[in-house]
């Protein structure tokens, strides 16, 4: 059992971090950027060519990562890799040491680097947890039998402030049913809302850590409540950003606040930091979170 399964299992307000590879093979950036997280999250969770952007790929960070202490969580999106290659990588991410997986569609190539690149999506998140469900029972999709069986602890990802709240839950559902065992959600701005969506969910009975992403600007605000569906910032947190002299330290703020307002809500925090990981262990010790 991982050590944020087990945190998740005894009750535990789990923490949890992101980290990006880097763009080429210096990995040094990275590292010290997880150096920031250590002592402070319960695990590191790797992006894998977030917003379609190419990168190192994140089962690669993630051994990195291991190999100097930490406990990975594997990002693996279904965007760029069919039913082989995925299932392929899951076993791969198991014999390699790392069990927590989160499973992802991804953003479509568009909005990438690449964006002539052809997307695949042979399978979506809810058939990749199946996928990877079935290879702990000891089966491929094809029915055939593995030489060596492993375990995960498989997370997804819900949007609270998605609009209808019913088919979130819906999906939630589907994705419990296909193996999910932990959910991380997209960012969340408002405390009220995220309680109505949590006391509906309360009835699934899986763990549920609260997504936040650090504001660097107003206009990465702005940019997030137009671009990204189910995420809203309030304008009274807009407001707020616009007014300060330190950004760094109203959004270390604004973050420690939600935490604060969200911790009996949920079983845990998922701190999106966007290269802002030196700022977590002031987020941390101002919302009063200690692992």
């Amino acid at each position: 059992m991982t050590s944020l399964q087990q945190a998740l299992t005894r009750g535990e307000f789990a923490v949890t971090a992101e980290v990006a590879p880097p763009k080429g093979t210096d990995t040094a950036e990275m590292m010290e950027n997880a150096e920031f997280l250590r002592g402070k999250v319960h695990a590191v969770n790797v992006t894998d060519q977030q917003s379609s952007v190419m990168r190192l790929g994140s089962l690669a960070s993630c051994r990195l990562l291991k190999e100097s202490g930490f406990e990975p969580v594997f990002q693996l999106a279904t965007r760029d890799r069919n039913r082989i290659a995925l299932q392929s990588d899951l076993l791969s991410s198991y014999a390699l040491g790392i069990e927590n997986v989160l499973c992802l569609t991804g953003d479509h190539v568009t909005l990438g680097d690449h964006p002539q690149a052809k997307s695949v999506f042979d399978l979506d998140s809810v058939s990749l947890l199946m996928a990877a469900k079935g290879l702990t029972a000891g089966t491929d999709m094809a029915g055939e039998s593995l030489e060596g069986v492993p375990t995960f602890h498989l997370g997804a990802v819900v949007t609270p402030g998605y609009e209808p709240m019913e088919l979130q839950l819906l999906k939630m559902e589907r994705k419990i049913e296909a193996g999910a065992q932990f959910f991380q959600t997209q960012a969340v701005y408002d405390p009220e809302l995220f309680g109505r969506f949590m006391e509906a969910a309360k009835a699934l009975g899986v763990p549920v850590m609260l997504g936040f992403v650090l504001l660097k600007s107003v206009g990465m605000a702005r940019y997030m409540n137009k671009n990204v569906a189910g995420v809203n910032v309030p304008d009274s947190i807009i407001d707020e950003m616009k007014k300060t002299d330190d950004k760094v330290a109203t959004s270390i703020k604004i973050a420690a606040r939600i935490i604060r307002q969200t911790r009996e809500m949920c079983q845990g925090i998922h701190l999106m930091t966007m290269g802002w990981e030196c700022h977590v262990p002031a987020i941390l010790q101002e919302a009063g979170i200690n692992i």
